[in-house]
């Protein structure tokens, strides 16, 4: 792909993000995630309906008049990105690429972020860490995320999600906003991941596509394990294997759910051929609720 259509497919990715931005996400993101506390700005004349907690005494006496205190948040915060690129996400049978949808969501998200006076960085990872963007603020910065997620050719084939949080935690010491946007192929970051959640707010974001959760009767096909290069010839019209392969996946689903549950990781899924819509808003309106 030349840079002419490169530069297109980022520029459409900025334009359908950006205004549902506008349109839908910026004051949900708002609420949903919170400055680091409030500052104190300035004391005006007190007014009907005005918090007496708030009245400041020594101007009130100076003046004769009752003032009060007004307060700002303390706004900036750092978002990062934990973003799986491992070859299982090059892997899409509706609609996009699981990649492709990390790259909307991540492009989403960022310019909720920047618009809110955020900044943005990621952390690119596989079997091993990739790339490591620290935050910034400003459009180029988030088109530069998008351009990574969609064109960045990692060397690593699979998925080391501990490893990814391991590094992250030695890495980012200002308390975060985090999503670690994966399939979740991988095992054994329960611990890093607490680590991370104790510190930062974390949020994980599966990204699966329909075919990882269901087969259809397509009779016998190929398949390639993307991460390990293993091939396997399945009988889809077994309708034995299907449901087995339906109940694997629910179950793992269901477990993933289960952990994240325990040490009080919000959770978002995301399949590709859906939209995301409903899901982050859903997510954002919980988030609001809680927070």
């Amino acid at each position: 792909m030349d840079q002419k259509e490169i530069f297109k497919k980022i520029r459409r990715i900025e334009i359908r993000t950006k205004r549902l931005v506008n349109d839908l996400f910026s004051g949900e993101y708002h609420s949903a995630f919170k400055g680091q506390g409030m500052e104190f700005e300035e004391v005006r004349q007190y007014q009907p309906g005005d918090d007496i907690r708030l009245i400041d005494w020594n101007v009130t006496a100076r003046t004769g008049y009752p003032y009060v205190k007004k307060f700002r948040e303390e706004r900036e915060l750092s978002v990062i990105f934990l973003v799986d690129m491992s070859s299982s996400g090059r892997f899409g049978t509706r609609e996009r690429f699981k990649e492709e949808t990390s790259a909307e969501l991540c492009a989403l998200l960022a310019f909720s972020a920047i618009k809110n006076n955020d900044k943005v960085g990621m952390i690119i990872f596989t079997d091993r860490i990739e790339k490591f963007i620290p935050p910034k603020k400003g459009r180029a910065h988030v088109l530069r995320l998008i351009r990574e997620i969609l064109y960045f050719h990692p060397e690593g084939t699979g998925t080391d999600i501990s490893g990814a949080l391991e590094y992250f935690n030695r890495v980012i010491k200002k308390k975060s906003v985090v999503f670690l946007i994966s399939d979740f192929l991988s095992e054994g970051y329960r611990k890093p991941l607490q680590i991370a959640n104790n510190k930062h707010d974390l949020i994980a974001m599966k990204i699966s596509d329909p075919r990882e959760l269901t087969f259809d009767n397509v009779g016998l096909i190929e398949l390639e394990d993307a991460e390990t290069g293993e091939t396997l010839i399945i009988d889809t019209a077994s309708r034995e294997f299907r449901n087995d392969f339906a109940a694997r996946a629910e179950e793992d689903n269901v477990g993933l759910k289960r952990t994240l549950a325990l040490i009080d990781v919000d959770f978002i899924q995301i399949i590709t051929n859906q939209s995301y819509i409903v899901p982050l808003i859903n997510f954002f309106k919980i988030r609001e609720r809680k927070h």
